[in-house]
């Protein structure tokens, strides 16, 4: 009896000695940041979205016959301002197109109230982000005037969009949209009724939380947060997608699978035809695309969460796309994403992000060498995007004023068993319940992170339901954010 006491105790003591162990902190990471020189987007105009809502209000108090008349007026300016700038060839910063976005700014709260005028409205934009894209062909993107200008006029216009379609009531706008049909001579296929070729690439959004995170953590916050390149092959027309995911790396999915995974949004992004690459070889983009899809088979590439993009032993998913169009020739994203917001760098940096100069998912709607082809967006999910959108937005603001992700350390050790479980896993080609490259310390504050992002959601949504009861229409997008904002912040 005493013997076995004695080695119940020896166990209890092996348990309290290894539990001890686990909970040693990770070493300080030695590694250096890859730190951009750059200053975030910032857009300063809350008193012209007060101005809008306002507008919007008094719209609906308008008799028809007087909103029609304001509707026809705003529309021959617009008509007319973009039949002028079509006509030349314009600077990145020329008036004209301020003025095009001012106008497109004036008839949002109008549309907003008379539907019937919605899908003038949408082909405009389509017809005006045509144009820009064109036009930014001959714009120096490196210069951050130029990106700004850009970003301003394609982000601004199609967020104008996106309002409107969620204030106009008892209308079923299709979740595909052409929006120019790049010519191209590879393999196609069909994914969401959108006709897509082989090389395409598909910026989407998820609804995770670090897709947010993904997607607002940028110098030009945007809405898309993974890529995805497409390979149909030739013989079959079989169709494939290519992806990086966090939890396995790069992999091959089937059109069921891509479209199964849950996805807000996406944009079908195409290269040009004109471009030099591609008129020497329109079969480029599904050389690019065979060459990924044969090399996600013959070598394992983790998930990389560094995101460095020079090195192409692990991969993050802009990485696939630019990794397997570069080896062809095309370099994608001439112009290198940016994270320079501090408190966005230290939240990116505790889930393992190292480079801060790389490729984000969101500007290539802005490389002038793209075309975007077509863009889906689910009436049910738009207004979930955009509340997502507004919780991360109030939460980078929170990291930037110091707001830390801690975790809770007595749940260390049962983690890091979990993680050795997971690491065997892998060894042999499964997928663990904690990704590979990802620390059971990073596990633990990615939960945090999550809760965190639960609790302001949960706040945003029961103001952005209380508000709708009051003013009986959605709150537009700054409401949302300003809700968030007044969310505690965990202590």
């Amino acid at each position: 009896m005493k013997i076995v006491k004695r080695r119940i105790v020896q166990l209890l003591g092996l348990l309290i000695v290894l539990y001890l162990i686990l909970l040693i902190p990770d070493f300080a990471n030695k590694s250096p940041l890859v730190k951009a020189n750059a200053k975030p987007f910032t857009w300063n105009k809350d008193q012209l979205w007060l101005q809008l809502e306002n507008d919007f209000r008094n719209a609906k108090q308008m008799q028809p016959v007087q909103l029609d008349a304001e509707i026809a007026l705003l529309k021959l300016n617009a008509i007319n301002k973009l039949a002028f700038v079509q006509k030349q060839q314009l600077s990145a910063t020329d008036s004209n197109l301020i003025s095009i976005q001012n106008n497109f700014f004036s008839l949002a709260p109008l549309i907003a109230v008379k539907p019937a005028e919605l899908l003038w409205y949408m082909d405009y934009y389509n017809q005006v982000r045509n144009y820009i894209k064109l036009q930014s062909q001959h714009w120096n993107m490196q210069q951050p005037v130029a990106r700004n200008s850009v970003y301003s006029l394609l982000y601004g216009m199609r967020a104008a969009v996106e309002e409107v379609l969620l204030q106009s009531k008892d209308v079923d706008f299709a979740s595909a949209m052409l929006v120019n049909n790049e010519k191209s001579v590879t393999p196609l296929t069909k994914i969401f009724g959108i006709e897509v070729h082989s090389g395409d690439l598909l910026v989407s959004r998820g609804g995770a939380e670090v897709s947010a995170l993904i997607s607002r953590g940028n110098d030009y916050p945007g809405n898309f947060s993974h890529v995805a390149l497409l390979y149909v092959a030739e013989k079959t027309n079989q169709p494939f997608l290519i992806e990086a995911h966090i939890e396995k790396g790069v992999a091959v999915s089937s059109v069921e699978g891509y479209e199964k995974d849950k996805k807000l949004r996406f944009m079908v992004m195409r290269p040009r035809a004109g471009l030099p690459a591609m008129m020497a070889d329109p079969m480029l983009p599904q050389k690019a695309a065979k060459k990924m899809y044969d090399e996600s088979f013959t070598r394992h590439i983790p998930y990389d969460f560094k995101m460095n993009y020079f090195d192409s032993s692990a991969m993050f998913c802009s990485e696939v796309a630019s990794y397997a169009y570069r080896k062809k020739g095309l370099q994608i994203w001439p112009s290198l994403s940016t994270i320079s917001s501090q408190g966005v760098v230290n939240w990116l940096n505790d889930f393992g992000v190292e480079n801060f100069v790389t490729q984000m998912p969101s500007d290539l709607e802005y490389d002038p060498q793209l075309s975007v082809v077509a863009e889906w967006r689910d009436p049910e999910t738009l207004f979930k995007d955009h509340l997502d959108n507004a919780v991360m937005d109030a939460m980078l603001e929170q990291a930037n004023e110091g707001q830390k992700i801690n975790y809770n350390i007595w749940k260390l050790p049962l983690v890091r068993l979990i993680k050795g479980y997971c690491m065997v896993k892998n060894a042999f080609g499964g997928v663990g319940l904690i990704p590979e490259g990802m620390s059971a310390t990073k596990a633990l504050k990615n939960q945090t992170f999550v809760a965190m992002n639960e609790k302001i959601k949960n706040h945003t949504q029961k103001l952005a339901d209380d508000f709708i009861k009051q003013h009986h229409y959605r709150p537009p997008y700054w409401q949302l954010v300003k809700f968030a904002e007044t969310a505690a912040p965990e202590k």
